[in-house]
């Protein structure tokens, strides 16, 4: 469906082109996430205005918390396209050359490799810093901080949407006006809750626990040498460890930080706000501290309890939708596609979308935007089917849960035999569909 990018979205030199050179269309993006960053680099290239609405009150600060990202060779490509200096995502992140899927024995400890892909060819990034390095490369007026949605109009005649926000900071409710709005205000979008007011997201059946675990000031610690002697590629490899009904990932990302993530099968809790993580509190943390003991290595298992601050992200995602924009609203990002963690596909799907939402509107243009947002949703849909589906069937392979014909996946007695290609992440559909035909 990816195939021959360049060909379907060339841009045609019709008159309507001419036209609106002397009339400069108008986005406001919702969310000022990757997503909607992301999207304000593509649009600004198509040649559109683009104001940013953001509840935040100011851009994220490069915290110790928060998500490490693994960037395919293709979202790669395209976000040294809208960096002034394209070195400066590789000073910002770290190599992955490697993806491990390791069975660990329940009782020894001892890891048995199960998958090695050493032509991986992802990067390791820190989500404040890829952040922060997209923010940057944008004009600062574009962005409107401490603003909250509220809810949109449509004109009668299909031609404009009004936004109607409120300031955090003083209450005032201000309205803004545009010719297209996207919608990248994630995963629990309000936005898209308008248009499908009956949509609720799926529980996976586990929660991840996560955390950063800083060891800057601790380089020469006895946990990071023995981490480092235990996963001797860390720094150049994506590890997944899968025990019995659990597995953990850990990647070292950007300024001495290891990433972690473990999932656990749990019934869905009771989250008290609109939020996918949840607050834990000492006795959460001391049981956690307890469990990692009885499941994973102890080089592992001594990260973990040294790390400050982990949470529990809930994990959910939902059946491919069926459209993508209405009128002149369009979805992106986790609007668009709630994903599973277990292919990093939920980032560098938001990094395409954003790219392909730009060169359709560069292609048909403000007075063709159904057009453009048909062809948008045309060739993202079957890729955002496939992968999420596919996302969801290798978490339920790691976490040991049940299969339509097939008996609970149990890497303790999994051998290299059997075919393990499903666990590695280079065998998600339409991973490498896309790379030849983006410049």
């Amino acid at each position: 469906m990816l195939t021959s990018l360049k060909h379907k979205l060339a841009t045609k030199t019709t008159k309507k082109a001419m036209v609106e050179k002397k009339q400069k269309p108008k986005a406001v993006i919702v969310g000022g996430s990757i997503a909607g960053i992301s999207c304000a680099h593509t649009l600004l290239k198509a040649g559109w205005e683009v104001q940013v609405l953001e509840k935040s009150l100011t851009p994220p600060p490069g915290c110790s918390t928060g998500a490490g990202l693994a960037l395919d060779p293709l979202s790669q490509r395209l976000l040294q396209s809208w960096l002034s200096r394209p070195q400066l995502l590789l000073e910002t992140t770290l190599p992955l050359a490697t993806e491990q899927n390791r069975a660990i024995d329940g009782e020894s400890k001892k890891a048995r490799i199960l998958t090695n892909d050493e032509n991986f060819n992802f990067r390791a990034a820190y989500w404040a810093d890829l952040h922060s390095l997209l923010y940057k490369e944008l004009p600062p007026e574009i962005f409107l901080w401490g603003h909250l949605f509220l809810s949109l109009c449509i004109s009668d005649d299909k031609t404009s949407v009004k936004i109607k926000a409120k300031v955090v900071e003083s209450g005032e409710m201000v309205e803004i006006v545009g010719d297209l709005l996207v919608a990248a205000d994630g995963c629990l979008s309000s936005i898209r809750q308008i248009f499908l007011p009956n949509f609720k997201l799926r529980y996976s059946g586990y929660y991840g626990w996560r955390g950063v675990f800083d060891f800057s000031e601790k380089e020469n610690s006895e946990t990071v040498m023995n981490i480092r002697k235990t996963y001797p590629e860390i720094g150049k490899c994506l590890y997944m460890d899968l025990a019995s009904a659990s597995h953990i990932l850990l990647f070292e990302v950007p300024k001495k930080k290891i990433n972690w993530v473990w999932f656990v099968n749990e019934p869905q809790p009771q989250l008290k706000a609109r939020s996918m993580t949840m607050k834990v509190n000492e006795e959460m943390v001391r049981k956690l501290h307890q469990q990692v003991d009885d499941i994973w290595t102890p080089e592992l298992a001594k990260v973990v309890k040294e790390t400050k601050d982990p949470f529990i992200n809930v994990i959910y995602d939902c059946d491919p939708l069926e459209q993508l924009f209405w009128d002149n609203v369009v979805l992106v990002g986790e609007a668009a596609h709630p994903t599973t963690p277990h292919c990093a596909r939920s980032t560098n799907m938001t990094f395409l979308d954003a790219y392909v939402l730009g060169e359709c509107l560069l292609k048909w243009g403000l007075l063709d935007l159904k057009s453009a947002l048909a062809e948008y949703q045309s060739l993202r849909l079957p890729i955002i089917y496939a992968q999420v589906l596919h996302s969801r069937h290798v978490g339920r392979i790691k976490q040991g849960l049940t299969l339509f014909g097939r008996e609970p996946f149990n890497p303790n007695v999994a051998t290299t035999i059997q075919n393990l290609q499903e666990l590695q992440i280079r065998n998600t559909p339409f991973l490498n569909d896309a790379e030849d035909d983006v410049p």
